[in-house]
């Protein structure tokens, strides 16, 4: 059974699978060749103005998730993004990989939420 996996892409051993940054922004210091990355989805990533507003504030994260959560169903890219994450999981593991220093309060975190309820 494979399953999708929230990690941060500078945890020291990531586990083995189809490899997803949803960040906008490169994460610092990560090498291409060190992310090994099969898919680059920084369209899925909150807006630039969205990300902005939020600047990862704990005390903003409610209002940050109802505001992506709409972004996310109004983007024309996440029909292409979900059938490419349910066509992994069809073989193997699919990390959803991140960069920002909070754990709890991010965008892949909201997205991950997401993904669990649609593939």
């Amino acid at each position: 059974m494979t399953e999708l996996i929230l990690k941060r892409i500078y945890d020291k051993q990531l586990p083995e699978g189809y490899r997803v940054l949803v960040d906008r922004l490169w994460p610092r210091g990560i090498s291409k060749i060190r992310a090994a990355l099969d898919l680059w989805a920084k369209q899925i990533a909150p807006s630039t103005e969205l990300r902005k507003w939020f600047g990862h504030d704990p005390e903003k994260y409610t209002e940050f998730k109802t505001k992506y959560l709409i972004e996310i169903d109004n983007n024309p890219y996440t029909k292409e993004f979900l059938a490419a994450i349910k066509t992994a999981l069809k073989t193997e593991n699919v990390l959803i990989l991140y960069s920002a220093k909070d754990e709890e309060h991010n965008d892949a975190v909201v997205l991950m939420e997401y993904l669990n309820t649609k593939v």
